[in-house]
């Protein structure tokens, strides 16, 4: 199977990585020519256009930073929906909006393509070693035609239905993985100012009721005051801002969710669209003048698991 890629940044230059560890005949396109030529050096070839990628592989990925960008990518003169043909594969690996998969995956079935979508959650440093989770939503003939090159992207691989179902279910994970970054911010500002050994806090919450795997991790650069965690304000409020727009367009009355887009907008106003998102939590320490620093934690974020061949969920 030849795969092309298109979107070499902070997740997707980890996935397209893991593809051409693992020997697949991989053609890649990226505007920083810089990534591209490492992916050269490493023995990727290159596609001059969207287009011309599509024409030359059996599936093409994108993971891309916002629909608007995917769009471009798609549906441009050069782009991917004009380079397809009877049988090509298109997986959209970007976290995006349920509506935009599903038109985007008309016009790639008009073309006589199928159209699959695959957001993935675990965090950047699961995704350069092909360990963490995917979401594969669209016809099962085709999730069952890439899975051999799903195992190598990620562990654990999850088929949740019709095109849609996990570009909702990647939306809904996200939204939760917000309000317990929002949450840690007022949980460790309690914790510090109760005096509380900060280190010996993050091992209770790990070990109690109170745990999740945004702790576990976020955490740890939050209490190394690195804050990097590899994902920046701006992506969050994308990704909060659709939640919240897909509970309105479903007639949901939620409470916490507009909440969360507010103090992420305050986010973004303080520290800047490409601070890291887990500095969110440093609204509380701005406004309680206090820091969550402790010894013994890491810069950054490094997935100390094997490497896996992935399965099916």
């Amino acid at each position: 199977m030849k795969i092309g890629f298109v979107g070499l940044g902070n997740v997707g230059g980890k996935l397209a990585a893991s593809l051409l560890r693992n020997n697949f005949d991989l053609t890649v396109r990226d505007l920083d020519e810089n990534l591209t030529k490492t992916f050269v050096s490493l023995g990727a070839k290159v596609a001059n256009s969207p287009k011309e990628l599509a024409e030359q592989v059996d599936l093409v990925i994108t993971c891309l930073p916002s629909p608007q960008i995917c769009n471009q990518v798609m549906d441009g003169e050069d782009g991917i929906i004009n380079g397809l043909s009877k049988n090509k594969i298109w997986l959209e690996m970007s976290t995006t909006d349920e509506a935009e998969v599903k038109r985007l995956g008309k016009k790639v079935l008009d073309k006589k393509a199928v159209p699959l979508e695959g957001p993935v959650s675990g965090g950047c440093h699961r995704a350069a070693t092909g360990n963490i989770a995917i979401f594969v939503g669209g016809e099962r003939n085709a999730f069952e035609k890439i899975l051999p090159a799903l195992t190598v992207m990620g562990r654990k691989i999850l088929h949740t239905g019709d095109l849609g179902s996990a570009s909702v279910l990647k939306v809904i994970t996200n939204y939760l993985a917000s309000v317990h970054l929002v949450a840690l911010g007022e949980a460790w500002t309690v914790a510090k100012k109760s005096n509380l050994d900060l280190a010996t806090a993050y091992k209770g919450i790990a070990i109690s009721s109170g745990n999740s795997f945004v702790h576990e991790t976020e955490s740890q650069v939050i209490l190394n005051g690195s804050y990097n965690i590899n994902f920046t304000m701006d992506l969050v409020l994308k990704d909060t801002g659709l939640f919240d727009n897909l509970a309105k367009k479903l007639n949901a009355s939620l409470e916490i969710s507009p909440k969360i887009v507010e103090i992420f907008k305050d986010g973004k106003k303080k520290y800047g669209s490409r601070a890291w998102s887990s500095m969110i939590v440093k609204r509380m320490e701005d406004l309680n003048k206090i820091d969550f620093r402790a010894n013994g934690f890491p810069k950054d974020l490094t997935d100390n698991e094997p490497e896996e061949k992935g399965y099916e969920i």
